[in-house]
């Protein structure tokens, strides 16, 4: 489906194609950290402009069914786009978000827990002020680290234990992880569901079943951090190979302290403890979600070496989209 454009008479799969071109060159222009752009999933094609300053992109629509993971960080009901810009920058960006918010479903605009949501390179600011003067916030990033040492803990706390969490110690990890989440639905995309215990709790459990990387921060037998943690690979072809350069990569998935002990080192004890295993021969780096709105992250995260490379741009609900 072609939106307000004149592409003469060439499909949109060939002006996604050429643009995807561009696309590349400026992805390169703009950091050297993103990987080879990718075509957009399968979706709503859009192409706004003339022949020669055309924008594209693919909206798609996803409903996340209750009692899902994905619902601890998303809106139930996601409308998506998937921008192919070229060199278009503000003016393409902002056709394109103009066009995709006549597209979003009669469904999707009509319910409370609904998004709008643009992942686009960090470093690209002539897009952001386009999405900011559509109403979309910088909700998260996704930020990356190359290998090499964390910073030195440089006062370290000899009661401070820290450990790989064991099967007894699930609840105490749900507890914490049910502070970050309740923390973060006040400063970025996290909601605290009525069922979000029982979902972290069943995701906690399948984490330790499967061996990945959980650490703990105990204190006079009580733990108080938490850093969730594992190792994933990008491959050719899969959805993180759109976001990072093709390779294996470790992330942290979640970080918690509980209130009252947070600035007194914990969470940087634990990236100092976790990190080495994340970082095994060959590895590109790490990663790992932050949310900008949040004053403990978005500081902690940069002084440990993490910087953004792609930005999550939101609005909710999507109707909200300007």
């Amino acid at each position: 489906m072609i939106g307000r454009s004149r592409a003469a008479g060439r499909s949109p799969e060939v002006v996604l194609t050429e643009l995807l071109r561009d696309q590349q060159e400026r992805f390169t222009e703009l950091d050297p950290g993103l990987p080879p752009a990718v075509m957009p999933p399968p979706g709503d094609v859009v192409v706004v402009g003339g022949h020669g300053d055309e924008a594209a992109g693919v909206v798609t629509h996803h409903s996340w069914p209750a009692g899902s993971a994905p619902l601890l960080w998303s809106a139930a009901e996601v409308t998506e786009l998937h921008p192919v810009l070229g060199h278009a920058g503000r003016a393409g960006a902002d056709a394109l978000v103009t066009e995709w918010r006549a597209r979003v479903p009669a469904r999707t605009r009509a319910a409370a827990d609904s998004a709008a949501v643009v992942t686009w390179p960090s470093r690209d600011v002539a897009a952001a002020r386009a999405f900011l003067d559509h109403g979309l916030v910088p909700l998260a990033v996704l930020a990356v680290r190359p290998p090499g040492p964390p910073p030195p803990v440089a006062d370290p706390d000899p009661a401070l234990v820290l450990r790989p969490a064991r099967d007894g110690d699930l609840e105490a990890c749900v507890t914490l992880a049910m502070h970050e989440i309740a923390y973060s639905s006040l400063v970025g995309g996290s909601v605290l569901r009525p069922d979000a215990e029982a979902v972290k709790r069943a995701a906690l459990r399948e984490r330790q079943q499967r061996g990945e990387p959980i650490w703990v921060a105990e204190r006079d037998g009580r733990l108080v951090g938490l850093l969730e943690c594992g190792l994933t690979d990008a491959t050719p072809g899969s959805w993180l190979a759109g976001l990072l350069p093709i390779g294996r990569w470790g992330y942290v998935n979640c970080a918690s302290v509980l209130p009252g002990q947070r600035g007194r080192g914990v969470g940087h004890a634990l990236v100092a403890a976790a990190l080495p295993a994340l970082q095994p021969p060959g590895v590109r780096g790490t990663y790992l979600y932050y949310n900008p709105p949040n004053p403990v992250s978005s500081v902690f995260w940069p002084r440990h070496g993490y910087r953004p490379l792609w930005t999550l741009w939101e609005v909710r609900p999507a109707s909200a989209l300007r």
